[in-house]
This record gives C-alpha cells, structure tokens and sequence, in this order.
C-alpha cells in the first residue's frame, strides 16, 4: 500500500512547460528529466493517473468519485516515469472493467447510463416505443392472438467488442469502429453503438421474432438533431423454409448447388450494393418474397405513425450484415428524411447462431428522429428535460392523439468563438473533430446547442494548421448570463489545451 507523505520531504521543482511538481527531496533521482502527465504523455503516447497518496508527478485524467480508490502499483516515483501504464479500473454495473489506451468515457455520458429514457412515463418517446411495440403485437400473432415478438428494452448497453461489431460482419477496417466514433471501456468492451449488437446472443437462444429497444452511443457533432446518447430500435424476423413456402412446397430458400461457407468474409464498403438482387446462396423466389413480407410491414408501420397522406420513397443502401439493403425515406418539410435502414440478413450470420434453413430480414430506425418529426420537437436536448411543461405535453391515456409540442419559452442564444492551433504532429487529418465536441459536450453539458468548424487555416510561413470554431449556448429552462458562458468557455478552452496541447489564438 502506498505511504503517506511527510510535508518535510518535498521539493518544489519545474516541469518544462512550467507547471509546478511537488516530489520526494530525497530520491536519488534526475530532478532536471522529471514531466508533467501532459508533456509525459506526449513522449510516451500514454495516459496515466496517480494514486491520492502520492504527489502528482502525472495528475489524475478522472476527477470522479469512483476511482478515489486507484493506489500506484509501486510506492516510488520510478513507478510514475515507466513505459508501461497504470491500469485503472472502473465500476459499471456491478462490474468492474480494466481501462487501457482505447478508454475514452466522458464524466458527462456515464451520467446518462440507465436513464431508460424509452421506458419513462409521459415521455415522447417512450409514446413512439408503445406504438411500434403495439403495431408488432398485432400484425404478428399466432392463431390463438399471442404476439409472436418478443420484446427486450432493457439490456445492458454495455457488450463486447466482438458483439457490436465481429458478430454482424463490420470489416476491421470500417470507420464505424473508430475511437472517434465510439465510446470504448477499453479494447475488449464498449457502449453499444446500435441495439442490433444483442442480435445473435438472441437469435442463439432460440428466438426468430424479437424487438430491442435502448439507448445507443455514438461521439458525433452537436447541433439540434444529434446528441451522443439516442435511442433505437432494431429488429428481427427469421423464417423457416416450411413457413415461407407453405404454399409452394416444391421452392427453397437456398439454391441447389450451395453449400454453407462459414469462412466467409464481409462485405467491404468499396463493394457497396454489390448485389441488390441477393446473396449467391439464396434463390430469387426467397428473397422476393421475404422483402415484399418486410417493407410491406415496414410501410404500414410508418402510415401508422406518420398518416396516410405520407409520402415515402425506398433507397438502395449498404449496411455489412444485411444484403440487399433498404433505406426507407419519408417527405417532410419539402425535405426527404431517412428514417430506418433495412435488409434481407446475412446468411453466415444465422448460421453462427445455429439457425438453418432460414432466412430472415432485419432493421433499424432511431426514435429521436421519429418524435422530432410527429410532435414537431425542435432540438434533441428536449428529450432530456425535467421540465414538466415538457413532460406534461406528452399523455399516455391516449397513445394516437395527435400532439404537436407547445415551446415552453424561447430563451436567447449565447455565442463565442474559439480559434487555437495544432500541435506541429497533428494535421487536419490525424486531429478529430468529435474529440473537442467531446470536451465541450462534457464541460458545457446540456446548455451547449451547437458547435459549428467555422474555419480551416494554414499559415504560409510556418505551416502551422489553425481550426476555428462557434460555440451557441442556450439553456432550455432560464436565461443564460454572458459571465456564466464566458466561465464555461474559458473552462472548454483550458481542456482543451490540458488534453490536446492546443494554444489559444
């Protein structure tokens, strides 16, 4: 166990960026080479963190309660000044996970685990939820009126690496795994990017007809439409060859010559809609027949929410574990919106899972972009209002009343700029853009409406790369002062250059 220090054995000394450290006076040690955890950090392309007994040679990245715990692997600064990091471990649902270099959770989004925004009562979108759930429970249904979907809307939001990605066939190398895109605990475990990442745990248990539903994560960039916390539902219906030809029993679902390839690869996004028509193992007849059966359903599904008035188009797309594959489209606005991906699903996928001679369709819609379009929501921060002028909007008793969202009030906008150049090492390129919508998003929280990149620039003479950025503040239920932003701001600015070595123009 680390020891506690006697006052009388500091020293005062200068790291090189000029932050003052507080260490032993009488460590036979090279006072003139020791860094601060930013300067160090940069040699080594490490993080590390330090235990409260010990002064802080490298401070400590997770300011929050859970990790007042972590204690240094060794009792001497050598410990501090190895290649090799400390490992510290964080609590999430009663189970404790080993962060490593691909750890990259914000205080702020751990405050949004287990909010189950779907499920809260007088909530838009948990009305959107109860509708979908109803229109499945009644379109599917065996002889005796028993739905023939399951529903699970609370799982954890937290799976393996290999369940949001390896499982549905996501190339190693597609930009949807990328840590700016991904909120990851480390490089085993994640916050699930889409509910489709339960699909095979599912479909191995025994099931062939399920919805989930949940929050999923994704580092995005801000504005009125995207938050990195929203809400989906994915689905699943698998077929049985005696099912889908109960009355054409001479047809099949596969051809006659397959034979079931389990080495398969995925699909590389440079071979988008390779084949719309199907995959090599299915027969025409199949795959006609399972589409009709889908987007039939999926169309009724959306006059059910939206009207019969509405105006819908389907679009060819690409996603790696469905093939062909849809995007349904609706009008809205006089601008085409889309709002749920769909597809006839891999075969290997099925296959892995234990389920043959099937075929089954699957898809995806976020319920965000649905309530924004049926109640006339203007920003996505509202869904996590406390308000109860907001809530009180939304009533149960009647889940087909038409509501359109009443603005509680209008309260001014608050905007300031930040510009700051690159480190020499980092280019447009290697520098991501959800990394500082990260930082505002995590300091600014809920009060912070919309980052815009105003502007790129490269000074001629030292070739130095320069980003600008407009920063809109608003709160939903007060007026903000230009002191409060100005602190909130100078506090994104001093982030900033803590975590990425940024200097202010």
């Amino acid at each position: 166990m680390a020891q506690r220090i006697d006052a009388n054995e500091i020293k005062i000394i200068y790291c090189s960026c000029g932050k003052r450290l507080l260490v032993f006076w009488n460590y036979n040690i090279n006072f003139s080479a020791i860094k601060c955890s930013q300067c160090l950090a940069k040699e080594l392309s490490r993080s590390y963190q330090t235990c409260r007994f010990h002064f802080p040679i490298a401070d400590m990245i997770f300011k929050i309660s859970r990790f007042s715990g972590i204690k240094c692997a060794s009792q001497t600064l050598y410990r501090l000044l190895s290649t090799q990091p400390i490992q510290s471990v964080i609590e999430l649902h009663n189970n404790k996970y080993e962060s490593d270099d691909y750890f990259n959770l914000t205080p702020k989004i751990l405050t949004y685990l287990d909010q189950n925004l779907h499920l809260k009562k007088n909530h838009p979108l948990s009305l959107i939820r109860q509708r979908i759930v109803n229109f499945f429970y009644n379109e599917y249904a065996n002889p005796k009126g028993t739905p023939l979907f399951s529903v699970f809307d609370r799982m954890s939001p937290i799976v393996t690496v290999k369940q949001n990605f390896d499982s549905l066939l996501i190339p190693e190398n597609h930009p949807s795994r990328a840590k700016s895109d991904c909120y990851y605990i480390n490089r085993e475990y994640m916050l699930r990017a889409h509910c489709t990442a339960h699909q095979v745990e599912l479909l191995r248990s025994g099931l062939d007809n399920f919805l989930i539903v949940g929050d999923v994560y994704r580092r995005d960039e801000i504005d009125a439409t995207h938050f990195p916390v929203f809400h989906q539902v994915d689905a699943v219906r698998v077929i049985h060859n005696d099912k889908l030809f109960k009355n054409n029993p001479d047809l099949e679902i596969f051809e006659k010559n397959y034979s079931e390839n389990h080495n398969s690869t995925s699909i590389g996004s440079s071979e988008k809609c390779i084949d719309q028509v199907k995959q090599p193992c299915h027969t025409v007849e199949s795959v006609k027949l399972v589409e009709y059966e889908m987007k039939n359903a999926l169309e009724r599904l959306v006059i059910t929410l939206f009207g019969k008035k509405l105006k819908f188009r389907w679009v060819d797309a690409y996603f790696p574990f469905t093939q062909p594959s849809w995007e349904l489209e609706i009008y809205h606005n006089d601008k085409w919106f889309e709002i749920l991906g769909c597809g006839i699903m891999r075969n290997e996928i099925l296959s892995k899972a234990g389920i043959h001679n099937s075929i089954g369709y699957a898809f995806g819609l976020g319920l965000e972009r649905l309530a924004m379009i049926i109640y006339d929501i203007p920003d996505i921060r509202l869904f996590w209002s406390q308000d109860s002028g907001f809530l009180n909007q939304f009533n149960e008793k009647d889940l087909n009343k038409t509501i359109k969202y009443k603005p509680i009030s209008q309260f001014p906008q608050c905007s300031n700029d930040i510009s700051f150049w690159l480190p020499s090492e980092l280019s447009f390129e290697t520098f991501s853009l959800n990394d500082v919508y990260d930082v505002v998003r995590n300091i600014g929280g809920d009060i912070v409406e919309q980052v815009t990149l105003l502007d790129k620039f490269t000074h001629p003479k030292t070739g130095k790369n320069s980003l600008t950025f407009r920063i809109i503040y608003r709160h939903m239920e007060r007026t903000l002062t230009q002191k409060e932003v100005n602190e909130v701001h100078e506090a994104i600015s001093n982030e900033l250059i803590k975590k990425y070595n940024i200097k202010i123009r």
